[in-house]
């Protein structure tokens, strides 16, 4: 059997997960997140022993991420790290054939990977129950835009536009 790669998003360093294999990935964005000091400390400790390997995932991963997120409506709940950590993720599936399993407490990235068959597990919180989609909708007249609509406010009625979330599983 295949060794168990780890994709590691800013949830795993801050809530204390520590290395015990050589395979720990994870995206130079990710790194800027972890911000306190002991979990910044014991992340830079790592790196330098060589425990976390800081990789970036090749451009066409991101792109068929991009892709992928765009239709599910995911794009407007994560951040460019998330995007990226998401990407390293499909990279190291599809170019090493590993055996991966991604470890965050974002709900949005759950749901992206579990969307995508993506093992994962959470470090401090339960995880998602289903798998959602996300629509812009003006609170007013109920009209759906696409992701890409620019504006706050609803071209129609004026009313605010938010983001709704649709269970679809």
């Amino acid at each position: 059997m295949n060794d168990l790669y780890y994709v590691l998003d800013a949830s795993a360093f801050i809530n204390g997960f520590e290395p015990r294999s050589q395979f720990n990935y994870t995206v130079s964005e990710i790194t800027d997140e972890v911000k306190d000091l002991k979990s910044k400390i014991l992340l830079d400790q790592a790196i330098e022993d060589g425990k976390i390997i800081i990789k970036e995932p090749e451009e066409k991963f991101v792109l068929e991420l991009n892709e992928f997120i765009s239709k599910s409506g995911d794009d407007l709940r994560l951040s460019e790290a998330d995007k990226k950590l998401l990407a390293l993720a499909l990279d190291l599936l599809n170019e090493e054939n590993a055996n991966i399993k991604v470890l965050t407490d974002d709900y949005s990235m759950q749901n992206v990977l579990k969307i995508l068959d993506i093992p994962y597990d959470s470090i401090i919180t339960e995880g998602i129950k289903g798998v959602y989609n996300w629509v812009k909708t003006c609170e007013g007249c109920k009209k759906e835009f696409d992701a890409d609509y620019p504006f706050d406010d609803c071209e129609v009625c004026g009313s605010k536009v938010f983001k709704r979330r649709i269970k679809t599983y």
